[in-house]
């Protein structure tokens, strides 16, 4: 689900914007294209893109297309940094209504769509896979039947205990949405007025917050204007820049923001009465969906897509880890809430079938039911030698004692299942920081650690913005390792992922984990201990492997 990107809405209304703008300074031009820096040069930890590619082409290597499976919620296959890199499926002829390719899915010109309802129709609201596991099991738990449901209990144990779980989470996060509704509320009817108060205090005036703190100590301004101040500076409201006009305008949008997400968690992710699937079921035959990639709301699946393959060079936005070497196949099944296994089964084996080396999954729930058929479709694609990238997730949680599927471990034992799988986390900018404070980590199921902070890419109608969390950190990952077969056609799946591991950048540098008092070494967060470096593994890679035909 789409909470593998950390939200850039912060609830103390701060006030940081993401405008494109047609002429860009040095400063801000490095910012946008951080991830590529070279962590040999620059002591930032970059994945040293330019550098692998300027190494590569002294090598007088000539590179061959690479397909990368973006599973996610759509791509903008239009917008003019991705539409030169979206793959075309060469065996289907356009909306002529037939399946050309005898693959199953007619007219998959770009991808599938699979989040569709049993009328065949596109959604983007979904529910979370708690809601949906409480429903399943409340008519053997918690029915009116009290004789039967301790009969269900004593057999089914584990499916109780998974009820149990859910059960928690899901009561937690329906009444917390209210409650925060209802304190949202109270806030704009204090916040609001009071900024409209200070209107002829300050007028025109660009604020900062040193400013807005003497002010409240004039003698120039009555009781309710030095209240309003008050009320503001408790709120953590952000002066910084703007006219008051401007502040109230961006507080408003951040209210409304901020009321639709929490109004569409009782409304949608949480509510138990709400199916937008309307009647598909498991038993649905293979080619339900459509051709139409982009979906309703491709935000986060073309922003993935831009951090892969953005064309590089080429005055627009940014540069995309691959961006010279990749196709993009938009395989849709990430919805605004959590995506379906069944959905993420089948498009795991559409990649797979339609030629992806690599696939990208930056998505991740804390339950699923339905998870044998996952596993059964991550073994088809293993067993292909597709690599598999899959995000960490944004709750700075060590994974080795907690949840996160897809994955590629039992779930009650610690045992690696899957040699093409691997799992990232978010690294950040700051050598002094490093593990990005939102991302899960784990000495076993976390194995790689990857740029996934203040990630600027492609978004819809031909924009760009920033973003952060693990869902950025996996496609960069997923970039490498495209940029590194693109360039060694003839090297094995294991083998990309064997160079990837081997020249991580490492460092001992003190994280911190939850509580203040719990502190770890960078290099004791993931299986390989560092962040990886493109740079180094296509050096290494044509020191092992280059010389073979």
């Amino acid at each position: 689900m789409k909470k593998i990107i950390v939200s850039l809405f912060v609830l103390a209304l701060s006030l940081q914007g993401f405008a494109q703008t047609t002429e860009v300074d040095k400063a801000e031009l490095e910012k946008r294209n951080w991830q590529h820096q070279n962590f040999a040069e620059t002591g930032i930890y970059g994945i040293g893109t330019d550098a692998a590619i300027e190494f590569l082409k002294s090598k007088g290597l000539t590179p061959k297309t690479v397909v990368v499976g973006v599973l996610d919620s759509g791509i903008e296959i239009d917008h003019e940094d991705l539409k030169n890199n979206i793959w075309v499926n060469p065996k289907e002829v356009a909306n002529n209504g037939k399946d050309d390719d005898k693959n199953g899915y007619v007219d998959d010109i770009h991808g599938w769509d699979f989040n569709v309802n049993g009328k065949n129709e596109d959604y983007n609201d979904e529910t979370y896979e708690a809601t949906r596991v409480v429903k399943r099991y409340m008519p053997l738990f918690a029915s009116s039947n009290k004789k039967a449901n301790m009969e269900n209990m004593q057999k089914m144990p584990a499916q109780y205990q998974e009820y149990l779980r859910a059960r928690k989470y899901w009561a937690e996060k329906y009444y917390g949405a209210k409650a925060n509704l209802e304190n949202l509320e109270n806030d704009k009817k204090q916040i609001l007025p009071a900024l409209n108060g200070l209107k002829s205090t300050f007028q025109s005036t660009k604020l900062s917050k040193d400013y807005v703190k003497e002010t409240l100590y004039s003698s120039k301004i009555g009781k309710t204007e030095r209240e309003h101040i008050e009320l503001l500076l408790s709120k953590n409201v952000d002066f910084e820049g703007h006219t008051i006009g401007e502040i109230i305008e961006r507080v408003e949008k951040r209210f409304a923001a901020m009321k639709d997400r929490y109004e569409g968690e009782i409304n949608y992710a949480f509510n138990l009465d709400f199916d937008p699937t309307d009647g598909r079921t498991a038993s649905t035959p293979k080619g339900f969906g459509n051709n139409e990639v982009e979906g309703p709301d491709a935000f986060h699946g073309t922003h993935v897509a831009g951090i892969i393959g953005a064309e590089r060079n080429n005055g627009l936005g940014m540069n995309g880890v691959a961006g010279d070497v990749v196709k993009l196949m938009s395989v849709r099944m990430v919805p605004n809430g959590d995506e379906r296994d069944l959905d993420v089964a089948l498009g795991i084996r559409y990649a797979v079938d339609n030629g992806a080396k690599v696939l990208n999954m930056s998505f991740g729930k804390g339950f699923s039911p339905d998870k044998k058929i996952v596993m059964d479709a991550i073994k088809y694609a293993d067993k292909k030698g597709v690599l598999m990238f899959h995000a960490a997730g944004n709750d700075n949680k060590d994974l080795d004692h907690g949840y996160n599927y897809p994955t590629n471990f039992n779930d009650n034992e610690m045992k690696n299942l899957f040699k093409h799988w691997i799992t990232v986390g978010a690294s950040t900018r700051d050598p002094k920081n490093l593990k990005a404070r939102f991302s899960n980590f784990g000495t076993m199921k976390v194995d790689i650690f990857a740029p996934g902070t203040e990630i600027y890419s492609t978004i819809q109608d031909n924009t760009y913005r920033y973003a952060q969390g693990t869902s950025m950190a996996s496609p960069v990952a997923a970039g490498a390792a495209a940029l590194i077969w693109a360039y060694f056609p003839h090297m094995k799946a294991e083998q990309v992922k064997e160079v990837l591991f081997e020249t991580v950048n490492k460092s001992d540098q003190i994280s911190k984990i939850g509580s203040e008092n719990d502190e770890r070494k960078f290099s004791d967060l993931s299986v390989t201990g560092g962040v990886i470096d493109v740079n180094k593994a296509v050096r290494l890679a044509y020191e092992r492997y280059g010389k073979k035909k």
